[in-house]
């Protein structure tokens, strides 16, 4: 049987699938790790034996989900790109993809596409400038919603449900301060329509994001991050300028299309 009846009054669920979510826990485990874990770790980690998890992990290791180096276990891409062929995705990669590209050739400047993805923000979909000089970020990087400008925009353009929803998702939690914070300049962002700050990781480099609206809600992010280089095609105020207008074509056309995230 792969269903059991739960007796604690406290869970909500009619039915469990013990070795589902055994899985689901070391995915889950896996996917905040920025290191390899070893077996012993993972059953560290997840205070179950050894015997409960090694079947678990060979399964997933044959179906590509977890794969296995030298210093342990790590997951793979596969997830990430099942989630891209969800159909809403798919079609926001398809109404946006064309503009992102008109968007580079003239700034001469590489943008993304980013979507929530719980309490953090993960990649979907990337355009490189033609240029010999520029930044990129990679398909499938994710990083939380509060450390990084595009993350806080996603966030400002939400409910009140949701964001409260999102901030019981940080981990490690914020700080009541951290929290109040995190508001006051989701709030100004919101109010003036855009992100814009210096980064925090590359010296020259600044990112730029607009929001990509569904109603009153912000269904995904575009970025530019800026690189300060001689001779650029475009000032930064001009690149602004010009990813507002390409955010404002897609979110347009999502509406058309009646797509939703």
């Amino acid at each position: 049987m792969i269903t059991d009846m739960v007796d604690g009054a406290d869970d909500k669920r009619l039915y469990r699938a013990p070795a589902l979510e055994k899985g689901l826990d070391i995915l889950e485990l896996l996917s905040a790790e920025d290191s390899p874990l070893t077996m012993s770790a993972i059953v560290n980690r997840l205070g179950r034996s050894t015997g409960e998890l090694f079947r678990m992990i060979q399964v997933l290791e044959h179906r590509g989900y977890v794969t296995q180096g030298p210093d342990g276990y790590v997951m793979t891409s596969r997830l990430f790109h099942l989630g891209l062929k969800r159909p809403p995705v798919r079609s926001l990669m398809e109404q946006a993809l064309p503009l992102m590209r008109g968007l580079a050739d003239r700034i001469g400047q590489s943008c993304y596409l980013a979507i929530p993805s719980g309490a953090a923000s993960s990649v979907i979909a990337r355009m490189e400038a033609d240029t010999l000089l520029g930044f990129s970020v990679r398909v499938g990087y994710r990083r939380a919603l509060h450390e990084t400008p595009s993350g806080v925009l996603l966030y400002a353009f939400q409910p009140e449900d949701t964001r409260h929803q999102w901030e019981t998702l940080f981990d490690p939690p914020l700080s009541e301060a951290a929290l109040d914070e995190l508001r006051e300049t989701a709030n100004v962002m919101r109010e003036q329509g855009f992100a814009r700050a210096e980064s925090n990781e590359l010296i020259g480099m600044v990112e730029l994001a607009a929001p990509i609206m569904r109603g009153t809600r912000s269904s995904a992010v575009l970025t530019v991050p800026y690189v300060r280089i001689v001779d650029a095609l475009s000032s930064e105020d001009e690149a602004l300028a010009e990813l507002r207008r390409t955010a404002q074509q897609i979110s347009d056309q999502l509406v058309g299309n009646d797509v939703r995230i």
